[in-house]
C-alpha cells in the first residue's frame, strides 16, 4: 500500500472569487484528464457562508461543532482495486480539542507534565498485559497517540496490535522537537483510508474558523483526496460538507 505525506505551510492560502484551486499534485494529472471536473472556489465558498451561517446563528450549539468532508466516490471497487491511503497537513488545525496521548520516556513524561498533556510509561503499558479489551479501550479513549522515539519500536511489544487496527500507531517524536509544535501538527493532520465502503469522512475544520480558513483546508483536502484516485476527478461521485448537528451541504 502506497502512503502519500504532503505538508504544506501553514501561511493562509490566498483565492481569488474567481480562481479554481489546483493542487501541486494534481499538475502532473491535468494533462491526462482534461476533462475532469473543477470546482469553483466561488462556489465552495457559497457553501462555506451558508454552513457557517446555519451554525453560529440561530442554531447556535453550546459546543464548537467540528465541519466534515463527507466525500462519494464511484468506479471503484474496494475489492479489486487498490485501497489508497494517505495523509496531508492541513494550514489551520480543524481539531484543536482533540485528545492526544503521549506513551513517553522519562525525558519526555517531565515535557509532558509542563504542559499537562496524558501520558503513559512503559510500566503504565506493560499494566494493559497485551489484553485486548484493556487496549481497544485505550485506543478509544483518544484520538490520537504520540510516543518517544526510544519506544516507537516497543509499542507491537507491549500492546499487540491493538492501536494499528484502530488507526492510531503513534507517531513519533524525537527529543530535539518541540512537543507543543508536534501536537499542533498531529492535529493539522488528516488521513484518507479507502476501506470497505465506497464513502470517506474526515474532519476539515469547526464552525468558530473564518470563511478563509475553512476554505483553505477544504479545498486542500479535496485535491489531495483526487490526486489519491486512480482516475482523478472520474471517481468523485460527490462531495458534501456538514457540521456536527447541521444539515449536509453539497458542493460538487
Amino acid at each position: 500500500m502506497s502512503h502519500y505525506t504532503v505538508s504544506q505551510p501553514a501561511t493562509k492560502p490566498k483565492f481569488s472569487a474567481t480562481d479554481h484551486f489546483t493542487h501541486p499534485l494534481l499538475q502532473e494529472s491535468k494533462g491526462k484528464h482534461e476533462n475532469s471536473s473543477k470546482l469553483s472556489v466561488a462556489s465552495v465558498r457559497g457553501s462555506i457562508k451558508e454552513l457557517l451561517a446555519e451554525a453560529n446563528g440561530e442554531k447556535h450549539r453550546n459546543f464548537v461543532e467540528t465541519i466534515e468532508l463527507q466525500i462519494g466516490l464511484k468506479n471503484y471497487d474496494p475489492q479489486r482495486d487498490k485501497r489508497f491511503s494517505g495523509t496531508v497537513k492541513l494550514p489551520n488545525v480543524p481539531r484543536p480539542r482533540m485528545s492526544i496521548c503521549i506513551l513517553a520516556d522519562a525525558a519526555d513524561i517531565d515535557r509532558a507534565k509542563q504542559i499537562d498533556l496524558e501520558y503513559m510509561s512503559v510500566d503504565d503499558l506493560k499494566k494493559l498485559n497485551k489484553n485486548k479489551k484493556l487496549v481497544k479501550k485505550l485506543a478509544k479513549k483518544y484520538d490520537a497517540f504520540l510516543a518517544s522515539e526510544a519506544l516507537i519500536k516497543q509499542i507491537p511489544r507491549l500492546l499487540g496490535p491493538g492501536l494499528s487496527k484502530a488507526g492510531k500507531f503513534p507517531t513519533p517524536l524525537s527529543h530535539a522537537e518541540d512537543l507543543g509544535n508536534k501536537l499542533n501538527e498531529v492535529r493539522s493532520t488528516i488521513k484518507f483510508q479507502l476501506k470497505k465502503v465506497l464513502c470517506l469522512g474526515v474532519a476539515v475544520g469547526h464552525v468558530q474558523m473564518t470563511e478563509d480558513q475553512v476554505l483553505g483546508n477544504v479545498m486542500l483536502s479535496i485535491n489531495f483526496l483526487v490526486s489519491l484516485l486512480k482516475k482523478n476527478w472520474q471517481n468523485v461521485k460527490s462531495l458534501h460538507i456538514k457540521s456536527t448537528m447541521g444539515k449536509p451541504v453539497r458542493i460538487f
